[in-house]
């Protein structure tokens, strides 16, 4: 067993909002100047940039997992992660279908930019990505986990896009393994203030959409990066563990 730093929520310049810092070869040191050994990138609506950011860290100790910040029917986000650019590749066809056509307008919602490895710009994305997509959030859980990945609602105790503010509970029938809380609450705090979280594995993130945001605050002991370990670290099983360490 090993114990990894992990932050999981971290955009690119491919997300609306995103900082022009948020290319991957200053992703990727960013997130080894903290000690990181495990990172999602998880853009929203979006994926064009995974295979870049792994590519950067080709040779150092960084592993980046593809993910996808889903926005779905409810309005609600929902961290979709995967193991491979092939399940990924699969569940953005998905997603793709199921978003509205609409053209990004850059002036009032930012540029949306796919990148190579060394940050270098290849083009725009001109779909617009911050809509939702016509996925219902059950639905979305089942057919992440479905494809052997691990679906995680969001920032849940955030009134923008969060899962308290837009259903009013974490609903009941569907696999959600855990739930990510924002930079602004520690665990405590937020069963303190929700106390039906307190049932649920909690990890915190910075929905990174600038290198200042980068946390690193989740610790799993597992044996490799992958995520039948996080799904048994979660679940504390098997000798697997995680903590959240601030």
């Amino acid at each position: 067993m090993r114990k990894m730093r992990a932050e999981l929520h971290v955009h690119t310049v491919l997300s609306p909002c995103a900082e022009v810092e948020m290319i991957p070869p200053l992703i990727v040191q960013e997130a080894l100047e903290l000690g990181l050994e495990l990172i999602a990138i998880t853009d929203h609506n979006a994926s064009a940039n995974i295979a870049a950011v792994r590519k950067a860290a080709e040779g150092t100790p960084l592993t980046v997992l593809p993910g996808m910040e889903l926005q779905t029917r409810e309005e609600v986000h929902l961290l979709c992660l995967f193991d491979t650019l092939e399940q990924i590749g699969e569940w953005q066809a998905l997603v793709s279908a199921a978003l509205p056509s609409i053209p990004n307008d850059p002036d009032h919602f930012g540029g949306q930019f796919v990148v190579d490895e060394t940050g270098d710009f290849i083009r725009h994305e001109d779909q617009l990505l911050l809509v939702s997509a016509d996925l219902g959030l059950d639905e979305a859980i089942l057919e992440v986990t479905r494809r052997g990945g691990l679906a995680i609602p969001a920032h849940v105790n955030r009134r923008a896009n969060g899962l308290i503010a837009n259903l009013g509970f974490v609903p009941t029938g569907v696999p959600i393994e855990a739930l990510e809380i924002s930079r602004h609450l520690t665990p405590e705090q937020a069963c303190r203030q929700f106390p039906q979280l307190a049932s649920f594995p909690l990890i915190r993130s910075g929905d990174a959409h600038r290198l200042s945001e980068l946390l690193g605050v989740n610790e799993f002991t597992i044996q490799a990066p992958t995520i039948a370990e996080l799904r048994l670290a979660l679940a504390h099983k098997d000798g697997r563990s995680y903590r959240i360490l601030a």
